[in-house]
């Protein structure tokens, strides 16, 4: 899962032509919309992360070893798509010149691809189908996503855009429980991934009847090519050695991250020889546990980050927690150690998630730059999505051959990762 972040979106230049007035006159119905779409977009693209894609698999594959090896490649190619639809759909939504609006458009289109592409997953019986159809997900409602963020420094007063973005984080972890709960009452493979698009696509369509969208009435005279695509994704990381080595340790830390909540239906059906139902209501504990645990570890930690004027301290600490997290989770003898496996893994998430955006803010190569390199942080974040899960039925298969076992092995590498990124943060300069 990758996303366009409101930081990301509020400091690109706005286009000549527009007739709306230049954000700060956003209603109260604005901002619950904006919650609303933000939950269905993410409950669609969610619950299958968390639950119903590993069952999927699990159904239309020969073995357990042929699901987790399914589950490896379409997750990690479908990551590559989001990575690509987030910036792209981003800049043409900016471009856009539909008497519909800019954003629009592309919001209650995502939706409804989304809607189609998840059908296709549910009524599927090769894995090659179920790669298209998450593919085509990915890319529609990471695109959606993209537009919707777009309007908020379209519609939002700086003053204003923190409650914004807090809007769209909480929603993003309602989304999670709702669709790890959503899941306890669908049997079907159909169901259990409509149902979530469905949601969406009514969210998407109260947004977009309701959003007073920024037209452009003149298309941009600059050209937008493959050349400035690509430039969206680099920076020199010799000049900028202290932003480097942030980007370093948003990657590891999220790498090691990475795979916990795409396998974990898979290793609680082989740890614990659970039936499907049962492993569905512990994914629904485990995710209430690290959701409390990151709302609580998000605020706390910031606040204290700002008050201290210390980033690295709390980086290393959030990673250290994690770490210990995942540790819990590699030699858990029983369900309830998961649970509170998942509950530390969240508690240093949340405090990680919260601090590394305000460190990274401060060793921004280009002031004047703001969204692209924000943008660039994005793909340390994004990337690890696609990576981690490609390689885990490697790491799993491997480790299933020791006296470990796969799993374990797994977890462990995770932990290792997540420490790695946790120290390196040390290496910053520029930063307390």
């Amino acid at each position: 899962m990758t996303e366009t972040s409101p930081a990301d979106a509020e400091t690109s230049p706005q286009p000549s032509g527009t007739t709306a007035s230049k954000g700060g006159t956003a209603s109260p119905t604005y901002f619950a919309t904006l919650g609303f779409a933000t939950f269905g977009l993410y409950l669609a693209l969610l619950t299958p992360v968390f639950v119903s894609m590993a069952f999927k698999l699990q159904h239309i594959t020969s073995s357990p070893e042929a699901a987790v090896g399914a589950l490896g490649l379409v997750t990690g190619v479908g990551s590559l798509f989001a990575l690509v639809a987030n910036p792209l759909v981003g800049r043409l939504s900016d471009r856009t010149t539909s008497r519909w609006g800019r954003r629009r458009p592309w919001i209650l289109g995502g939706a409804l691809v989304g809607v189609l592409s998840c059908l296709l997953i549910g009524v599927a019986d090769e894995v090659w189908v179920v790669l298209v159809g998450w593919c085509l997900t990915q890319a529609a409602i990471n695109g959606a996503l993209a537009a919707t963020n777009a309007t908020v420094p379209d519609q939002v007063s700086p003053a204003r855009r923190g409650l914004a973005s807090g809007i769209i984080g909480v929603m993003t972890s309602v989304a999670i429980l709702g669709g790890s709960f959503l899941v306890n009452f669908i049997a079907g493979d159909v169901g259990r991934f409509l149902a979530p698009a469905l949601v969406a696509l009514v969210a998407a369509a109260v947004f977009v009847i309701t959003l007073d969208d920024r037209k452009l009435t003149t298309a941009p005279r600059e050209r937008y090519g493959i050349r400035d695509f690509f430039g969206s994704f680099v920076f020199d990381p010799v000049r900028h050695r202290d932003f480097a080595l942030a980007w370093l340790t948003t990657f590891l830390v999220m790498f090691g991250y990475a795979g916990v909540a795409t396998f974990l239906p898979l290793y609680l059906s082989d740890r614990f020889a659970l039936q499907e139902q049962e492993a569905i209501g512990i994914v629904l504990l485990c995710n209430l546990a690290s959701t409390i645990a990151t709302a609580v570890s998000g605020a706390l930690a910031g606040i204290a980050s700002d008050r201290t004027g210390r980033r690295r301290v709390f980086v290393t600490a959030a990673g250290v927690i994690m770490a210990g997290g995942l540790i819990l989770m590699a030699v858990a003898p029983s369900v309830p150690v998961v649970i509170v496996g998942q509950g530390l893994i969240g508690l240093g998430a949340g405090a990680f998630l919260a601090v590394s955006l305000a460190l990274a803010t401060q060793v921004l190569p280009d002031p004047a730059d703001t969204a692209k390199d924000l943008g660039v942080l994005n793909i340390a974040n994004a990337l690890p999505q696609s990576i981690a899960p490609a390689i885990a039925p490697f790491i799993i298969a491997v480790g299933a051959t020791t006296v470990l076992g796969g799993y374990t092995v797994f977890y462990l590498f995770g932990a290792l990762v997540v420490l790695a990124g946790a120290f390196v943060v040390y290496l910053i300069k520029g930063v307390r």
